[in-house]
């Protein structure tokens, strides 16, 4: 699955436990009729992915939904979703990639005359 839109907030990376586990959250800002915020948490090795990325930047994010169960010393179950992240790619035009200028009208010089020969050249 994929989200788009417009990073609103990029948080930093957080460290969990003894054993080190990396979580960084991100939140995307769709572009629809109904703007949502969107959520989205990186893990391990995927929290280094967001360090080439800023706010207001237009992207595209690749995630997976994750579901848990949770029983609570009372018994109880409860159920709990993330959206995990493992992609993301930036949705900026590159310009260089788009087509020239076009040149001032100045930059062309005025036509004087036309041959007669050269303007019946058309071969219609």
């Amino acid at each position: 699955m994929e989200v788009q839109g417009k990073i609103k907030l990029i948080g930093a990376t957080q460290t969990f436990g003894s054993n080190g586990f990396r979580k960084r959250e991100m939140v995307v800002t769709t572009e629809e009729q109904y703007p949502q915020f969107i959520m989205i948490e990186f893990v391990q090795d995927k929290t280094d992915l967001l360090d080439n990325y800023q706010v207001g930047q237009q992207v595209k994010v690749s995630i997976n939904l994750r579901g848990r169960e949770w029983v609570n010393p009372q018994g109880e179950t409860k159920y709990f979703n993330s959206i995990q992240g493992w992609r993301i790619e930036s949705l900026q035009e590159n310009t260089s990639s788009q087509m020239p200028p076009v040149p001032p009208a100045d930059a062309f010089e005025p036509v004087d005359e036309l041959n007669e020969e050269e303007y019946d050249d058309l071969p219609f």
